[in-house]
C-alpha cells in the first residue's frame, strides 16, 4: 500500500500510463532556505547573486608561470583535447582547497579519497545530519592533526567561501542538480555523484552551467576510469567484435539492500518522530512535504522517486555508462525507450525493483538489459556484453574483470579460467585509443590543474543520466517513447514530457 504526499495528489509509478500529476497550489516553502546563513548572503541569494567569481584570490602570476599556462592550454587544444580555462592557476605546490557535501557512505568515500594526496586540502564538510557531519569532521582533523575543520549544515556558506576551489556533491539525487549550479556560479569546480540528477531537466541544467561558468566537473561514474572498462570500450570501437549490433546490460537486484526494499509492503505504522540531529525539511529541500520515516532517508530513498530512480539510475548509471563510451555515444542517446516494471509497491517506496528496456540508437544498436539474467547467462552477473558480427567481449561491473569471445584478446588472470585483464601488446595496435588514468578522483584533479575535460565530463554524466531517466519515464506510462537526442526532447508525447521535470517546491535556483 502506497503513501499520501503532504503538499500535492501523488501519482506514484503507473506502469499503464493512467491518470495525469495533479499539483496543489500553495505548497509552503522551506524554512530552512532562511537559517543558518548571514543576512548579507540571504539578499545575495535572493538578487541571483554569486554568479561572479568567488573561488579563491587569484595569485599574483610571474610572466613565466602566466606564459607557461597559456602554452599548455594552447597546446592541448591543437592536439584536439576539449579544454577549460582554468579559474586560476595553480603552481607545483599549490593546494586545491575542497569541501564535501554529503557525508553519507559514498560521499565520505569520496572524502577519504581526496584526503590522500598531499596535493588536496579538504577545509569544510556539510551535511543536514549533524551526526553525520561532526563524524566527517573528525575524520578530516585527524588526517591533518588540526581541528581547522569547518562545519557547515547549509551548502550556501561553502558556496559564499573564496577559498575553497572545488566542492564534491555526494548527497541524495534529488539535490545533486540544485548544488552542482549553485558550485558552478560559484566558480568552484564538482566531483558530483552518480547519476547527475534526478530528472533531465535538472541534469541539463547542471551540464549547462557548468560549460556557462566553465569549471570542471566530474560524474562520479568511476567504473569509466578503470582500464579495463576503457579496454572492453577500445576492443569494441576498434573493430574487434565487427559491427557493433547489441548491448546486454545485466543489473540483478539479488543484493542484501534489494531483499530489505522487497520486506515492505505497506507505510510503517505511526508517527515517527523527527531526530535532532536531522534537519528533516532542508532534506526534503525542493520535494513535496511528507511524513518523517527513518526508512526514507540515509540510504533506501533511492527508491523512492521523489529522491531517485531505484536500481535504473543507481547502477544503472555505472553499467550504461560503459555502453555509452563503447558505442562512441558519449554526446547523444537512444532515438527509442522501451521500457517496463514491476514489483513497485512496497510502503514508502515506489521504484521498480523488476524491470526490462530495450532501447535503440539511431545506427540501429541495440542497449537491452534489465534485473533479470536467465539462468545459464554466460557471462553472469552484473556486467555489460557487447555483441557485434564476429565476437563479444563482457565486463563485470565493479569486479572489473573481462571476458571476451577470443581469450587471446585478454590477459587471462588463470590461462584454465575465462577472465582477463587489457592486453596491453595488443592495445599498442588500437588507432582508437581512450586513455588511461591512475585513479577517476586524480584524473578530477588533474583535469582541474591542467583544464582538459575529465574522463566522466559533465556531458557524458548527463547523457548517460539521461538514458536512464527516459527509461523510467518509459517504465511510468508503460508505453515506448521517442527521444531527439539532438533537441533533448521527448517527441508528441506532452504526458512523457511533464516528467522530465519534477514538482518544484519553493524557490531553489537551477539557472
Amino acid at each position: 500500500m502506497g503513501e499520501t504526499i503532504i503538499g500535492y495528489a501523488h501519482t506514484p509509478y503507473r506502469p499503464q500510463g493512467r491518470g495525469r500529476l495533479e499539483r496543489k497550489k500553495g505548497v509552503v516553502s522551506s524554512n530552512s532556505e532562511r537559517k543558518k546563513i548571514g543576512k548579507k548572503t540571504i539578499n545575495s541569494l535572493k538578487s541571483g547573486g554569486l554568479t561572479e567569481r568567488i573561488g579563491p584570490r587569484m595569485k599574483k602570476l610571474s610572466r613565466r608561470r602566466f606564459l607557461k599556462a597559456g602554452s599548455f592550454v594552447g597546446a592541448a587544444a591543437m592536439i584536439g583535447f576539449p579544454t577549460i580555462i582554468p579559474s586560476r592557476a595553480f603552481g607545483a605546490n599549490d593546494k586545491i582547497v575542497m569541501a564535501t557535501i554529503g557525508q553519507g557512505g559514498q560521499g565520505n568515500g569520496n572524502m577519504r579519497a581526496f584526503l590522500a594526496p598531499e596535493s588536496v586540502q579538504v577545509v569544510a564538510v556539510c551535511d543536514v545530519d549533524s551526526k553525520r557531519m561532526d563524524a566527517a569532521a573528525q575524520v578530516v582533523n585527524e588526517r591533518y592533526g588540526n581541528q581547522d575543520c569547518r562545519k557547515y549544515s547549509d551548502y550556501r556558506e561553502i558556496m559564499a567561501r573564496r577559498d575553497i576551489d572545488a566542492v564534491t556533491v555526494c548527497t541524495p539525487d534529488h539535490w545533486h542538480a540544485v548544488i552542482s549550479v549553485a558550485a558552478a556560479k560559484s566558480g568552484k569546480h564538482i566531483y558530483c555523484e552518480k547519476p547527475l540528477a534526478n530528472s533531465i531537466a535538472e541534469s541539463k541544467a547542471v551540464r549547462d552551467a557548468v560549460r556557462k561558468y566553465n569549471v570542471v566537473l566530474q560524474t562520479g561514474s568511476h567504473e569509466r576510469s578503470r582500464a579495463n572498462a576503457r579496454y572492453a570500450a577500445e576492443l569494441v570501437r576498434n573493430g574487434y567484435i565487427g559491427k557493433l549490433q547489441t548491448m546486454y546490460i545485466q543489473m540483478p537486484t539479488v543484493e542484501a539492500h534489494h531483499q530489505q526494499i522487497r520486506q515492505f509492503k505497506e507505510v510503517p505504522p505511526g508517527m515517527q518522530k523527527i531526530p535532532a540531529e536531522l534537519d528533516f525539511d532542508f532534506w526534503m529541500g525542493h520535494t513535496p512535504v511528507v511524513q518523517y520515516y527513518k526508512e526514507r532517508v540515509h540510504h533506501q530513498w533511492r527508491f523512492n522517486l521523489l529522491y531517485g530512480a531505484g536500481e535504473m539510475s543507481d547502477r544503472g548509471a555505472h553499467v550504461i555508462d560503459i555502453g555509452q563510451l563503447g558505442n562512441n555515444s558519449d554526446d547523444t542517446g537512444p532515438v527509442e525507450i522501451k521500457a517496463r516494471g514491476w514489483d513497485d509497491q512496497h510502503g514508502i517506496y515506489d521504484t521498480p525493483m523488476e524491470f526490462e528496456f530495450e532501447d535503440t540508437y539511431a545506427s540501429g544498436v541495440k542497449l537491452v538489459g534489465g534485473t533479470v539474467v536467465p539462468e545459464g547467462t554466460s557471462p553472469g552477473g552484473r556486467g555489460i556484453k557487447f555483441v557485434g558480427t564476429d565476437g563479444w567481449v563482457f565486463e563485470h561491473i565493479h569486479e572489473g574483470t573481462l571476458e571476451a569471445s577470443n581469450p587471446e584478446w585478454l590477459e587471462l588472470i588463470d590461462e584454465n579460467g575465462p577472465l582477463g585483464n587489457e592486453n596491453r601488446e595488443l592495445r599498442k595496435q588500437f588507432k582508437v585509443d581512450l586513455g588511461r588514468t591512475s585513479s577517476h578522483h586524480g584524473n578530477f584533479l588533474e583535469c582541474i590543474r591542467t583544464g582538459n575535460r575529465p574522463f566522466a565530463d559533465v556531458e557524458i554524466g548527463h547523457r548517460s543520466c539521461t538514458v536512464c531517466l527516459l527509461n523510467m519515464i518509459s517504465m511510468r506510462l508503460g508505453r515506448a517513447i521517442k527521444w531527439d537526442p539532438v533537441a533533448e526532447q521527448i517527441v508528441g508525447d506532452v504526458e512523457a514530457s511533464n516528467l522530465m521535470m519534477p514538482f518544484w517546491r519553493g524557490s531553489w535556483p537551477l539557472a
